[in-house]
């Protein structure tokens, strides 16, 4: 688990200049891990090139070898520094399993735990005790499997199998039950046919797509009939090489800072093509008055993405239910332009790291903006900005907002930057090389 106690205290540095820098952005996080559960299930070997190497994946590859997958780097067991992985499936077994903040791992891995032999503990840190678990598994127990409890710490009795079949579920609270019941659900001895009930739509959608197109390139029967059911098939899980695209989401904070600065950033390898939710920043960033532009050779898979800044930023009214994770960031981009936004369908965000609505609403008070929580969102009333602690919650998307407000407002001091460890290892380097213009 993680320690709470020991954090550490970052003064966010102010851009003197306006920014210009090119920043390679490592691998993506929803990418990574849910190629490394299909990797674990599958049937032979499989090579996963450029990976993202943090907190929330290494959690990953730590739940899946400890469950019986063998994962190893160029050198044998992977050391923190390695991207390219060749995974092994092998007999799924019971064991402890540590989940940390990572809800992929909360979500993804029980399923897996319900295929193995032996019973299997979850746990992780107390702020992901009070994260929304039960709606997986309940559908777990309604698939035959034998669960006790109803958040972390839970334990899963694992027989070898699981009936599956069909099962009802309220999703509305994250798409991760979704993804983590399609993900091994090929496994199951009838497959799944998941059938959400909830009154509210199931919430960031693109990343449901990104599990059915992996699926599917798993050679995985995947059905889609209605924008509230699914049915997987089962069948063998064939075992896939891919080479894993950067994280959108990740570079959000990094395009963020062109546009607060009127600057310009660059992003390497941008997909022209992508079911990550974070591509899309570039209407957001668009709507706010920056310039955004693909560079790409003709025929190219990947081009350079382009921001420059504009001299003001514009207001903007946006549903961001498909693109929840981007709220931290897009919210200090609001909390910097020159009139009031209006950011809804993100009530979910209460059930993520933190109760992301309530945080937000706190720290862009703090520093001096008027923020009214909606039932669905957030009201941004920009104000004259003041320096003051930004508390991150433990949460690495807060402490990335923090920074970005820091780049224009001196005195903001961000009390747990290490979060941002969770996704992205690295990240006061990469911030201090941007504000450097050099590469990292």
């Amino acid at each position: 688990m993680r320690d709470n106690d020991q954090v550490s205290h970052w003064n966010a540095p102010v851009a003197g200049t306006p920014v210009e820098a090119v920043v390679p952005v490592p691998g993506s996080k929803s990418l990574t891990n849910r190629a490394l559960v299909l990797a674990a299930l599958a049937d032979a070997p499989a090579r996963l090139s450029g990976t993202l190497r943090s907190r929330d994946t290494d959690l990953m590859i730590g739940a899946l070898t400890a469950l019986g997958t063998r994962i190893e780097g160029p050198t044998g067991p992977p050391a923190p520094g390695d991207t390219d992985l060749v995974v092994t499936p092998g007999s799924l077994h019971g064991a402890d399993v540590e989940c940390g903040l990572a809800g992929t791992v909360m979500r993804f891995v029980p399923p897996l735990a319900a295929l193995a032999t032996g019973t299997s503990t979850f746990d992780g840190d107390p702020a992901a005790r009070v994260r929304p678990q039960a709606t997986v598994l309940d559908a777990l127990r309604a698939l035959g499997a034998d669960v006790t409890g109803d958040s972390l710490p839970f334990t899963v009795a694992g027989a070898g199998s699981l009936r599956g079949g069909r099962v009802e579920m309220d999703a509305s609270a994250s798409s991760q039950f979704v993804s983590g019941l399609l993900l091994s659900a090929a496994r199951f001895d009838e497959g799944v046919e998941l059938i959400h009930v909830g009154g509210a739509a199931v919430p960031s959608g693109p990343h449901i797509e990104m599990t059915l197109a992996m699926l599917r390139e798993s050679g995985v029967a995947v059905e889609h009939p209605t924008a509230s059911s699914w049915h997987v098939a089962p069948g063998p899980i064939s075992a896939v090489d891919r080479v894993v695209e950067p994280d959108l989401s990740n570079a959000t904070p990094f395009l963020a800072a062109a546009a607060v600065t009127g600057g310009s950033v660059r992003v390497p390898r941008w997909p022209v093509s992508t079911t990550q939710p974070g591509d899309a920043i570039r209407g957001i960033l668009r709507d706010m008055g920056a310039s955004v532009t693909l560079e790409t050779a003709d025929g190219a898979e990947h081009g350079t993405l382009v921001v420059v800044g504009p001299d003001r930023l514009s207001p903007v009214e946006a549903d961001l239910s498909a693109i929840g994770e981007l709220t931290p960031t897009i919210a200090a981009l609001c909390a910097l332009a020159d009139g009031p936004s209006r950011l809804t369908g993100i009530a979910h965000l209460r059930g993520h790291e933190t109760d992301r609505l309530a945080a937000l609403a706190a720290e862009l008070g703090a520093v001096g903006c008027g923020v009214t929580e909606l039932d669905d969102g957030l009201e941004i009333v920009p104000g004259p900005l003041r320096g003051a602690p930004w508390r991150a919650y433990a949460d690495h998307r807060m402490a990335t907002a923090g920074a970005i407000i820091g780049l224009v407002v001196p005195g903001v001091e961000v009390d747990d930057i290490d979060s941002t460890a969770k996704t992205m290892p690295g990240f006061t380097s990469m911030w201090t090389a941007m504000l450097a213009g050099r590469a990292m």
